[in-house]
């Protein structure tokens, strides 16, 4: 039996945005965005809860229970900036803002311009990473899709193996200052909503 997927409002935001901080908890750029683990939690749920909350108005996220999420941007029309993005970015991170300034610019450099729709986050909590929660709710979307291509930047050599097994092809990888790497990747449209 799949697990149940249901869709994430306001209400869930600060919890998405907390769980998206525990599942990335290890990745090399968060280590490179905030140095200091004390606050690194705290800091990285703030600055996931921008783009959550822009999600709850122009984008889906999903949810299974409370342990896994992905907020998907649909990009077949221009999309808004997340409203006073500057100032709430500067806010949240504090003293490590240029440094996700840069992370900013680096993913700007290299999303793509053709409509499609991007997966901005996929987290899994810890305790249920390889269980199969992240492929349910890759397939719950890719299902809707309706012929349109997907787009990601995969985090890790293990996210980046789960998006190939799903019809994602990597494009060429970019780094961050401290050698943190991410795989953009491109699953191009298809007309099955089989999907892999």
């Amino acid at each position: 039996m799949p697990p149940a997927i249901r869709r994430a409002g306001a209400g869930d935001a600060h919890q998405v945005s907390a769980l998206i901080a525990t599942a990335f908890a290890s990745l090399d750029a968060v280590a490179y965005v905030v140095p200091d683990p004390a606050v690194r939690h705290e800091i990285m749920t703030a600055d996931f809860r921008i783009l959550v909350d822009h999600a709850v108005e122009h984008g889906q996220i999903d949810v299974i229970d409370e342990d896994a999420v992905a907020v998907w941007f649909p990009r077949t029309a221009p999309l808004p900036e997340p409203p006073d993005y500057d100032r709430r970015l500067a806010a949240a991170t504090g003293e490590w803002v240029d440094r996700f300034r840069v992370l900013d610019t680096l993913f700007d450099q290299h999303h793509p311009s053709e409509p499609h729709h991007h997966l901005a986050f996929l987290a899994v909590h810890p305790s249920r990473q390889g269980g199969g929660l992240g492929t349910a709710l890759l397939r719950h979307h890719h299902a809707r899709l309706d012929g349109l291509p997907a787009y990601l930047e995969a985090s890790s050599p293990r996210s980046r193996e789960l998006y190939l097994r799903h019809g994602y092809r990597a494009r060429t990888p970019f780094a961050l200052p401290n050698g943190a790497r991410f795989w953009p990747m491109w699953r191009p449209a298809t007309t099955s909503h089989a999907g892999p």
